[in-house]
C-alpha cells in the first residue's frame, strides 16, 4: 500500500457493510467521501461520529477526483450517475467484495463461509486473532457489540485477514458470488443448505458454487468443516486442502460435549488431541455452540493458545441482533422494569424465527410475547405451513415456543417483491396472523405502532410478580420503526 493518502467515494455509503468499511477506510488514514438516497443511524451517527464527509442524492459534481470508486447498497446500478461519471472520467470503480479483494485481502486469507453461522464466526474469529497480538485486516457483515465491523491494516504489520464469505452475487452487473473475490487459503465452513433460490435455481447449482470455493483451497492451506453439518460433508470431498473437522460426534477433530445453556450464556467442553478444555461465552443460542467449536478449532490450528482463544470466547458480547438483550431483567436494578427482559434478533423467516424462540424458551421459563416481520420469502403462499402446521395438541408452528404473537403493519415492499397474478400476492399482517392462529397458537395483528408498543408492555408486566422473567422478543430484519427503543424506554 503506497504511503501517500488515497481517496475513496463511496457510492451508496449508508449501507451497514458500506458504511462499516467507510470507517475502516477512514481509520487507515484514507480521505473517505461518499452518498446515498437517504441517511439513518446507527450508520449514519457512526460516520458523522468519524467525521466522514457524505452527501444525499447522486451528485456527479460533488465527487471531485479520487482515486477508486466503490459501489455498494443502493448504488449499485451501472446506470447511477455517480458510477457513469467514474467511468467517463477513468476512475476504476468496483463493488465491495472486489474492494475487499483489493485492500483487505492478505497472504493468509481467512474466509468464512456457509448457508448460516458465517456473519458470528468472522466476527468471532477476527476478535480473537486481535486479543492474540495477530492484527488481521477483517469485514464481517454483522455489527459486533466488542469491536469495529472492519479494520484495514497495512500489510507490512500484518500478514492475516479475516472476511466473511457470501455466497450471494457479488453486484447487479456481477453474479459471481463474494466469496470469488476473497483468494481463501484458509476456509471455515459452517454448513451447506440450499438457499437463494432466486439466484440458484437448482440445490445443485448452489451446491456447486461451494464444491468450486472448497476445490479452490490451495494443497497448503486448511478446511475447518462442520463434520455434523450433511451438506458440508456432500462437498467436503472436493478438498484439497487438509481438511480438520469439528462437531459433536466421537470422530472429529474437535469435539464439542456437555453444553450448558442458562441466561449467562453457553458453557461445553472441547475435545482435541486427547485433552479437554472448557470454554464459556456470554451469548444466548445452543446454535451458537458450534459457531464457536469452529472458531476455537481454526484459531487453534494456525497456532494460538488455547489460554488465548478460551479468554477471547469469554470476553466477546455476541453480534447486535443475534439474540441482543436490548433489556435485561435480570442485570441491575429489577423494579425499574418489572424483571422483563427485551430481545432483539434477526429473524425474518419462519424457521430462523423458531430458532431464536427455542433458544430463549430453553433458558426463559415464563411468558414469551414474540412481534414478527417476515422478509418476502416469509410472506409467500409457500411458507403458510410453516405457519400454521400443528405439531401437538397444545401448540404447533413455528410460533410453538411464543405465548402470544404481534405482527406490527408490514414495510411496504418493493414493486419487484410482488407478483402479479393476484393468487400470488404475498401475505399481509392480518393473514398472517390468522395462519399462526390456526396452529393453536394466541396471534393478533395490530396495524398502529403506539398501540402495539401499548399491548406489549401490558402483556409483558401481566402474570405472576408482575411480569418479572417475562420476555419480550422482537423477530425481523427490518428496523420495526422504533418500536425496540421505545419499548425499553418505557419499561425502565
Amino acid at each position: 500500500m503506497e504511503n501517500k493518502p488515497k481517496h475513496i467515494h463511496i457510492v451508496g455509503i449508508c449501507g451497514v457493510g458500506t458504511g462499516a468499511l467507510a470507517v475502516a477506510f477512514h481509520q487507515a488514514g484514507w480521505k473517505v467521501t461518499g452518498s446515498d438516497k437517504g441517511f439513518y443511524p446507527p450508520v449514519s451517527t457512526n460516520l458523522a461520529e468519524a467525521g466522514i464527509e457524505y452527501y444525499a442524492g447522486w451528485h456527479p459534481e460533488k465527487i471531485g477526483k479520487p482515486d477508486v470508486v466503490m459501489v455498494g447498497g443502493s448504488g449499485t446500478s451501472l446506470s447511477n450517475p455517480e458510477v457513469v461519471y467514474a467511468k467517463e472520467h477513468g476512475i476504476p470503480f468496483y463493488p465491495y467484495a472486489q474492494i475487499l479483494q483489493k485492500y483487505f485481502i492478505r497472504p493468509n486469507s481467512i474466509v468464512t463461509a456457509g448457508t448460516w453461522g458465517k456473519t458470528t464466526t468472522s466476527a468471532l474469529l477476527s476478535f480473537v486473532l486481535i486479543e492474540a497480538g495477530m492484527n488481521p485486516s477483517y469485514f464481517t457483515g454483522g455489527l459486533s457489540m466488542s469491536h469495529p465491523t472492519g479494520a484495514l491494516i497495512d500489510a507490512s504489520i500484518s500478514k492475516w485477514s479475516v472476511v466473511e464469505g457470501d455466497e450471494y452475487q457479488t453486484a447487479i452487473y456481477d453474479k459471481l458470488p463474494k466469496f470469488a473475490y476473497y483468494d481463501p487459503t484458509h476456509l471455515l465452513l459452517t454448513s451447506v443448505s440450499w438457499d437463494h433460490a432466486d439466484l440458484y435455481p437448482t440445490e445443485a447449482d448452489y451446491f456447486k458454487t461451494f464444491e468450486k470455493l472448497v476445490a479452490g483451497i490451495p494443497a497448503s492451506g486448511v478446511i475447518v468443516a462442520c463434520a455434523d453439518d450433511e451438506g458440508v460433508n456432500k462437498i467436503i470431498g472436493a478438498a484439497a486442502a487438509k481438511v480438520v473437522t469439528y462437531g459433536m460426534n466421537e470422530e472429529v477433530d474437535y469435539r464439542y460435549r456437555s453444553v450448558q445453556h442458562t441466561k449467562a450464556g453457553i458453557a461445553f467442553d472441547i475435545d482435541h488431541a486427547g485433552q479437554a478444555y472448557h470454554v464459556a461465552s456470554p451469548m444466548l443460542g445452543r446454535y451458537n455452540v458450534e459457531n464457536i467449536a469452529g472458531v476455537f478449532a481454526m484459531a487453534h490450528h494456525i497456532g494460538i493458545s488455547a489460554d488465548k482463544i478460551i479468554a477471547a470466547l469469554a470476553a466477546f458480547k455476541g453480534i447486535k441482533r443475534r439474540l441482543e438483550r436490548r433489556l435485561d431483567g435480570q442485570a441491575g436494578d429489577a423494579a425499574q422494569n418489572s424483571g422483563i427482559t427485551v430481545i432483539d434478533t434477526h429473524a425474518p423467516t419462519p424457521e430462523k424465527a423458531a430458532s431464536g424462540l427455542e433458544s430463549i424458551r430453553e433458558v426463559y421459563g415464563k411468558k414469551i410475547i414474540a412481534i414478527y416481520e417476515p422478509n418476502i420469502g416469509g410472506r409467500q403462499k409457500s411458507s403458510i405451513g410453516a405457519y400454521d402446521k400443528s405439531t401437538d395438541d397444545r401448540n404447533g408452528g413455528a410460533f410453538r415456543d411464543a405465548d402470544l404473537v404481534i405482527i406490527p403493519r408490514l414495510t411496504k415492499l418493493k414493486i419487484d417483491e410482488t407478483k402479479t397474478d393476484p393468487k400470488d400476492q404475498p401475505l399481509e399482517g392480518q393473514e398472517l396472523a390468522d395462519h399462526i392462529s390456526h396452529a393453536k397458537k394466541e396471534a393478533i395483528y395490530i396495524e398502529d405502532d403506539a398501540a402495539l408498543v401499548s399491548k406489549v408492555i401490558a402483556e409483558a408486566r401481566s402474570g405472576e410478580d408482575a411480569g418479572a422473567g417475562n420476555v419480550i422478543v422482537f423477530l425481523g430484519s427490518h428496523g420495526f420503526r422504533g418500536m425496540i427503543e421505545e419499548t425499553v424506554a418505557k419499561l425502565k
